[in-house]
């Protein structure tokens, strides 16, 4: 079975051109790489884009979307598989047993929600997957430096902080999304332990 990564990311373009290209670049070298697409399965705004890029480098592309979502966030048609799921509970669920690794572009609620769902299942040892963001033009700067801030202040520990890769450009994220070695933590710090 090929490796797989989950892309999170906006079913806006958003304000800056850099958004776009960031997705094209993501998809297009995730193609090249021989690594399959999974994403949320809709033809519009970055994830279009990196689906369309994935695409055209001859990638493999799989979409899961929920049957509510697909006129409203206007599914593409022209993906590897398009996998209609009931809910976005079922999405994720569905796009996180699909997937070998996970990087959010930016994105919306929705995306920090996928992606902060995720990174949570990762703490708990539900899977040893990397969790990455990609933070293009600085659009997480202070999500970052808030994450920061939760682990000074004692709410999220050290080794659960480093568990998500930030980098800002395409090269770099794949590079230690494929270099990722899940941190040797017995069990689950409970509020006692550091």
């Amino acid at each position: 079975m090929p490796v797989r990564i989950c892309v999170f990311c906006g079913s806006s373009a958003g304000n800056h051109p850099v958004y776009v290209e960031a997705a094209q670049q993501l998809g297009t070298a995730l193609a090249k790489a021989g690594i399959g697409l999974v994403y949320g399965g809709a033809q519009v705004g970055l994830m279009g884009a990196v689906a369309d890029a994935a695409l055209a480098a001859g990638g493999e592309v799989i979409g899961v979307i929920p049957r509510h979502l697909v006129e409203r966030e206007l599914a593409h048609e022209g993906l590897s598989e398009l996998r209609e799921v009931n809910s976005m509970h079922e999405r994720k669920a569905m796009m996180a047993d699909l997937s070998d690794g996970f990087i959010a572009l930016p994105g919306g609620v929705g995306t920090f929600e996928e992606l902060f769902e995720i990174w949570t299942w990762a703490q708990l040892g539900h899977h040893q997957k990397p969790c990455a963001l990609l933070n293009i033009g600085d659009y997480y700067n202070k999500l970052i430096g808030f994450l920061d801030h939760a682990m000074n202040e004692g709410f999220i520990k050290q080794p659960y902080r480093e568990m998500l890769i930030v980098a800002s450009n395409v090269d770099t994220v794949l590079a230690r999304v494929q270099a990722y070695e899940a941190p040797k933590v017995a069990k689950w710090m409970g509020a006692n332990q550091r």
